[in-house]
């Protein structure tokens, strides 16, 4: 007995070193996984965006040898009344608000409806589900193809089929607004609402059915289940929806790119569209790059304060 205890008492030392060295040898398997994420990143966002503010510091055109120094002139000018940029810059961002106004409630409810009827069951759910989301694989050049004939005031299927309804079939959906907007509000909704149905639908799937059964029990009614028990499981999801589709309408630029041109007199011209113009129709990137991170910084302060409004909500 006494020389199995030596032996045991022997033996724990080297077991206890193992230890340490596996630990020492494992404490690089996480970077090792995201190593490959970390070169990516870097290589294609944090390395382009502190480009980017060099760029924007500078009165560049890369199709010139010598990159004169702006210092933060590029950013001054836009805020100066009667600058080359500013008044067409300040149009293009409320010109991206409007959209986001308008386009942004109508992709956080109505696909919250859609994915609310895709969780029953009923036969068929998976095709449905198939149909609502297919939209969205496609391309912004084939849906803006689409919409072109579609919209087209004089030989568009919309204005065609209007008056045949008997109603005037004359609207100018692509040069006049606020029939642009609609078009554009209306192309957008369609196209891209199919993914936000499929956020909610996970997340409506991840709510125990037994709050429903309690709620039923305690005699709440429709609205009840949803304002008590819908609403505060999807707040995650709600709030992850809100961010990204706010990012992603102030970002527009290829609906108004392919269908209105920016029409009429530069009215749908968003700030995306008029960066482009700048950066690589007029070669002056470093304007372009100072508008770049203008609006980004405007972007990070709304989702700043969307996260705020979210956070006390649900602490309240």
């Amino acid at each position: 007995m006494t020389s199995t205890t030596e032996a045991t008492a022997v033996e724990r030392p080297p077991a206890r070193s193992t230890g340490r060295r596996r630990r020492r040898s494992g404490w690089a398997t996480p970077y090792l996984f995201l190593a490959p994420y970390g070169v990516l990143f870097i290589g294609f966002i944090l390395a382009p965006a502190i480009y980017g503010i060099w760029i924007s510091l500078h009165d560049y055109n890369y199709l010139l040898p010598n990159q004169p120094w702006a210092g933060l002139n590029n950013y001054f000018d836009l805020f100066k009344s009667g600058s080359r940029d500013g008044a067409d810059f300040w149009r293009s961002i409320r010109a991206t608000a409007i959209f986001t106004v308008f386009s942004v409630p109508l992709l956080v409810v109505i696909p919250l409806a859609i994915a609310m009827l895709l969780n029953r069951k009923f036969p068929g759910r998976t095709f449905f589900r198939a149909v609502f989301f297919t939209p969205y694989v496609l391309g912004v050049a084939v849906v803006g193809v689409l919409f072109r004939f579609l919209l087209d005031p004089t030989i568009g299927m919309l204005n065609f089929y209007l008056e045949k309804l008997g109603f005037a079939g004359d609207y100018p959906w692509t040069t006049q607004v606020p029939w642009a907007w609609v078009g554009l509000v209306g192309m957008t909704v369609w196209w891209t609402l199919g993914f936000n149905a499929i956020i909610y639908l996970a997340g409506l799937q991840d709510i125990s059915p037994e709050l429903y059964e309690a709620a039923e029990v305690d005699g709440a009614t429709a609205w009840d289940k949803f304002r008590n028990v819908t609403l505060p499981g999807l707040r995650p999801v709600l709030l992850f929806v809100l961010t990204l589709t706010l990012l992603a309408s102030a970002n527009m630029f290829g609906q108004s790119y392919l269908i209105t041109k920016g029409a009429p007199e530069n009215s749908t011209r968003t700030a995306i569209y008029y960066i482009s113009q700048v950066g690589l129709q007029q070669y002056r990137q470093g304007v372009a790059a100072a508008m770049s991170y203008i609006l980004a910084l405007m972007l990070i302060l709304i989702s700043l304060l969307n996260f705020r409004l979210f956070r006390e909500k649900e602490e309240s």
